[in-house]
């Protein structure tokens, strides 16, 4: 019998420590049941009609979980596949086995996908081997934060003490300070090494070290659930510290790219440490006519170039082309420009050579670059520019100044994203408060409908002392007609080039094509 309810195990924070099969389980779910830990950019890889219910904290209480358990039952017996999202591992600390037992006395199919539990993953990050072959013959566990007690954990302190291995306790905010001093009192050195590790495997992750005693009488303890490790392994976070040794780490960056397009600049954010903050300002939308594009695509065959200016232009552009009564064999005999090595990869995704890629990833390098491959004479050739309906003009100007026939269409629309999505951050309070270190603007629409949903006078106000990222000379044109200075802008213009130059304004250089 098919599984109806997968328990999931998602790790301790960082969406990509999700495993393969909870990926592929989460992909296939029908409802999306999840602890208010769990990444908010998971849910983004459950399908778009999957109904996603947040059931809480990751160790709620006996009336929740009972709530919970009948729910995941009832889910499954109206036939739908269920994906239960446990933050770290479900049957560690987690209340992951009372559902598994629930189901199973229900009757319902089940199965577990184990996740990296937060005791493992989280000293990781943090540059901590929980076990080294001088750091002690023991690994222990405590449970310490499923509540707001101010008591610790009732536990053998004294019998731990002996054993002279690592322990790594899971402490609540209340909880820390009274493990600590149970500890201190109960046979452990004052001068063990330790760490105590806030918001690991994210971006903001923090790590206070010393001794036990300087930790305990330490100011930066903070009010929130943490990781305490103890042992002679805490010490080698000075040599094998990784996470937080990232160019860009600790990093507030704002992309405001759409949804869709966002994927490759945030991931390279992220591997340099960033914490990428997803506001788009932009969603590509089909064009309110298809009349035009269908008449293009039904010509292709007469035209001697086609120039494609962005990704999302070939998209749609094939897209219609391979819905129609032709198909690719009717490029034959075309010539392909393509603006920018992306829009160049997409026309290789779907076999077609590029003729000409203009060095300078802007329009205005197109007919320059046409003269100077061999094509000095433009005079009587038809062109075809499918392009975003509020695309500038240079390009198809230019080429009709040079005696060339021009047919612009409209493939795609570059339209205002749904602005305070729920669970969406609240970009203009952290502006305000001074939260964010850049804000990326990637075209020109971007950078208007910023403004547009601000305000004018507000963005020039909150941008003033932010640094400012744009992909390219246009895009800064159109900030600056706002009234908003670009700080940063890459030489070559294309997502690395971009992130490339974030981490020269902060740091070193660093070679983000090597990383990808």
């Amino acid at each position: 019998m098919h599984p109806l309810v997968y328990l999931i195990g998602t790790g301790p924070g960082d969406p990509g420590l999700i495993s393969v099969r909870g990926m592929r389980a989460l992909k296939e779910a029908d409802v999306v049941l999840y602890d208010r830990l769990v990444h908010p950019r998971l849910l983004r890889s459950a399908r778009q009609d999957a109904e996603k219910i947040e059931v809480g904290s990751a160790a709620p209480q006996p009336l929740e979980q009972e709530a919970i358990c009948y729910l995941l039952a009832e889910k499954a017996r109206e036939g739908k596949i269920v994906a239960r999202l446990k933050w770290g591992d479900p049957f560690v600390f987690d209340r992951g086995g009372a559902e598994a037992l629930f189901l199973h006395e229900q009757g319902v199919a089940f199965e577990v996908v184990p996740g990296i539990p937060a005791a493992i993953g989280v000293p990781g990050y943090a540059g901590i081997p929980v076990t080294y072959p001088e750091g002690g013959d023991t690994l222990t566990f405590v449970r310490g934060h499923e509540d707001e007690s101010s008591t610790a954990p009732k536990v053998d302190w004294a019998s731990l003490a002996q054993l002279g291995g690592t322990l790594v306790c899971y402490a609540g905010p209340q909880q820390l300070p009274e493990i600590l001093k149970a500890l201190l009192s109960n046979g452990f050195a004052s001068d063990e090494p330790a760490a105590v590790v806030y918001d690991g495997t994210l971006p903001s992750q923090h790590t206070i070290e010393g001794s036990l005693e300087e930790i305990s009488s330490s100011t930066e303890l903070r009010h929130k659930p943490a990781i305490l490790v103890v042992g002679r392994v805490a010490a080698l976070r000075q040599h094998l510290r990784w996470f937080d040794e990232r160019p860009l780490f600790g990093k507030r960056i704002v992309v405001t790219r759409s949804r869709d397009q966002a994927g490759e600049l945030v991931d390279l954010l992220e591997s340099l440490g960033a914490e990428a903050i997803e506001a788009p300002m932009i969603r590509v939308a089909p064009p309110d006519d298809y009349g035009p594009l269908d008449k293009s695509v039904a010509e292709v065959a007469t035209y001697d170039w086609i120039v494609f200016t962005s990704a999302n232009g070939v998209d749609s552009f094939m897209h219609r082309l391979m819905h129609s009564s032709g198909d690719i064999r009717d490029l034959h005999g075309v010539k392909l420009c393509a603006v920018g090595p992306i829009t160049a990869e997409h026309l290789k995704g779907y076999g077609l050579k590029v003729e000409l890629e203009p060095a300078e990833y802007r329009s205005e390098s197109i007919v320059p670059a046409l003269r100077e491959s061999g094509n000095a004479e433009l005079a009587g050739k038809r062109f075809l520019l499918p392009r975003a309906d509020i695309a500038r003009e240079v390009l198809a100007d230019e080429l009709r100044k040079a005696g060339a026939e021009v047919t612009e269409v409209v493939a795609y629309r570059t339209v205002l994203a749904d602005i305070e999505r729920e669970g969406d951050p609240d970009i203009y309070r952290m502006l305000l408060e001074k939260r964010i270190d850049v804000v990326t603007f990637t075209s020109a629409s971007t950078v208007r409908n910023f403004v547009q949903v601000l305000g004018a006078e507000q963005a020039i106000d909150l941008l003033r002392t932010t640094a400012v990222a744009s992909i390219g000379p246009v895009t800064a044109e159109a900030a600056e007609q706002c009234g908003i200075a670009t700080s940063i802008m890459p030489e070559k213009y294309t997502i690395p080039a971009l992130v490339e130059a974030i981490v020269r304004h902060f740091h070193t250089p660093v070679e983000v094509s090597a990383i990808k």
